[in-house]
């Protein structure tokens, strides 16, 4: 199996403009075979999907999600491209198990972009300096430091995150899935948590 690295990922998904997580997939179902990865997101419906990416999308809906006993909420905008999608059964279930998800997982921001720049480079150096106490050369220390940064992505990015009500998909690969099935663009604009008595 060949090793998938961040720099591979990073080049199919500036080929095919889709999400890393999917990107990363991609190339370990195909040995990290770049042209064999872009017709595996073909065949999956995902190019199709990606056309749709620079379209706008500014309908949608704002939903929220209680928790038992009014001690936590969350309020989401997801968006979509037609009032019409956005009525929908499907479209509003999404949105509301979206908003359930980021009630029990508590990410941090929807996606890497919006991370804060400071936050990450204070990651970086932390795992940079736990590889260097561990001994490690620095082009292994350097590979330790991108394995800790995904996973640490992985654990305060919503759309990175595991569904947890199917945690073998994502967040944006859920959201892909409904791009496909209502052929409009999706988009997780913002999100906010309210726990009673804390403050962010």
């Amino acid at each position: 199996m060949a090793e998938i690295t961040a720099a591979a990922v990073r080049d199919l998904r500036e080929r095919t403009g889709i999400g890393m997580m999917n990107c990363k997939k991609a190339l370990k179902e195909t040995d990290g075979d770049m042209e064999q990865a872009v017709d595996y997101l073909r065949k999956q419906g995902m190019a199709a999907v990606e056309k749709r990416a620079g379209r706008d999308a500014k309908e949608g809906v704002i939903t929220s999600y209680i928790h038992a006993g009014s001690r936590l909420g969350v309020l989401i905008e997801v968006n979509c491209e037609t009032d019409f999608v956005a009525r929908t059964d499907d479209f509003q279930e999404m949105a509301k198990d979206v908003a359930m998800h980021i009630a029990a997982e508590r990410p941090v921001a929807v996606g890497r972009d919006d991370l804060d720049a400071a936050a990450i480079e204070r990651e970086r150096a932390i795992y940079l300096e736990q590889a260097q106490n561990e001994g490690k050369p620095d082009h292994i220390a350097e590979k330790i430091v991108q394995g800790r940064l995904d996973k640490y992505f992985q654990d305060v990015c919503l759309m990175e995150q595991a569904f947890v009500k199917n945690p073998d998909q994502t967040i944006e690969e859920l959201v892909t899935e409904m791009t496909a099935k209502v052929g409009e663009k999706i988009s997780i604009s913002r999100f906010a948590c309210f726990r009673l008595g804390e403050r962010d």
